[in-house]
């Protein structure tokens, strides 16, 4: 396909990805494994996905100082000026909208899009004439993001609520966003999914970068001169580091769903364009069984070959990384994680309880396992 001569790609890759431990961890965060069994890490595929929407050396990571050099050995195509260190986390409206900032001043006119780098999808050209609706919408100054259409009511994602058609050229899908919603008890989420106007917020940002920050010197007017200030000597090294060290610590923690999307949905500047493909942000292990073993329940996925895994009618996953031999006998929806300093045992059906046991180690003290 063609490249969008006027769009520039960025993957915000933070987070832990908590309900993932212990595989995933603070030095090697899930972004950084290959979860699927394709050979690639998640925000390598990622960057791949993205790669014939924005064209060669126009897509930005932004990522912790603690994880450049994984990263660049992950994309070596990156060049300095397309990575953005961040000094800490300081949530989503920080990583996308310092990285806006920076492009909007090389090149004025371009419209960005955020994705995420630790999220799976199949259908990468379904994927991609979403992202060119979005692209259109961009352009008639809305800020757009990319739905997905729900296959079940789950209750661990958040949803958007679809209305009445923008009218936009070249997004005949595109629809005003009515309203987001927090993630839904299972008794409301079936009713969404039956009543066929909500989509799975999946935080893909698209927009052009001056409206993107318009948005958030409306709301967030302190927040959002930082983060002029930042960009305006982002190239300069020299000024660089002194600036972050003055401003980072002052920048507020604020996802952009709440800094952005919500209060341009309110005003109506926000809409949201279908997305019909298999779409996961594989957020715990059930989720990560499901990549592996699909349709077909009752089986044993198992990632890792330094270890040995004899199973013996037990489904669910594995995942090994000593060298010790793992047996799971007659056990259903089992989930097995283990690694030389920590040995995680639940079930697929829990596998959303193991941030609780995340934060508990955090509480003992024993953070060199975090």
């Amino acid at each position: 396909m063609t490249a969008i001569d006027d769009f520039f790609s960025i993957i915000p890759a933070g987070g832990v990805g908590s309900r993932l431990w212990p595989l995933s961890r603070a030095d090697a965060p899930k972004f950084l494994h290959d979860l699927t069994g394709s050979g690639k890490t998640l925000l390598r595929a990622t960057f791949d996905r993205l790669g014939p929407l924005a064209g060669p050396g126009r897509t930005m990571v932004v990522t912790g100082r603690s994880h450049r050099a994984a990263v660049e050995a992950q994309i070596p195509e990156l060049d300095d000026a397309s990575i953005v260190l961040e000094a800490d986390p300081r949530d989503s409206t920080v990583a996308i909208a310092l990285a806006a900032a920076i492009l909007r001043r090389r090149e004025p006119d371009v419209i960005v899009g955020s994705f995420a780098a630790d999220h799976v999808i199949d259908d990468e050209r379904s994927f991609r004439r979403a992202v060119g609706e979005a692209v259109a919408a961009a352009r008639a100054g809305y800020i757009a993001t990319i739905g997905i259409t729900p296959t079940e009511p789950a209750i661990g994602f958040g949803y958007i609520r679809a209305g009445e058609s923008a009218g936009v050229d070249g997004a005949p899908s595109a629809a005003l966003v009515r309203e987001f919603v927090e993630k839904p008890s299972a008794k409301v989420a079936r009713k969404y999914v039956d009543g066929g106007d909500y989509l799975w917020n999946a935080g893909m940002f698209i927009a052009r970068a001056d409206v993107l920050l318009e948005e958030l010197a409306r709301e967030e007017p302190e927040l959002a001169a930082q983060i002029e200030e930042l960009a305006e000597v982002w190239d300069e090294s020299a000024q660089r580091g002194p600036a972050v060290d003055r401003l980072w610590p002052q920048l507020k923690k604020i996802a952009i769903d709440y800094a952005v999307a919500e209060p341009a949905a309110a005003r109506g500047r926000m809409v949201v364009v279908p997305g019909d493909f298999d779409w996961d942000d594989v957020g715990d292990f059930s989720a990560v069984a499901k990549l592996h073993n699909g349709a077909h329940r009752g089986r044993l996925a198992i990632l890792g070959t330094e270890g040995t895994v004899i199973a013996d009618s037990a489904s669910g996953i594995v995942v090994s990384q000593s060298n010790r031999i793992v047996s799971v006998v007659g056990i259903q929806n089992v989930v097995v994680v283990d690694t030389p300093d920590a040995l995680l045992v639940t079930t697929t059906d829990n596998a959303q309880r193991v941030k609780q046991v995340v934060d508990a180690v955090r509480r003992s003290g024993n953070t060199d396992a975090l």
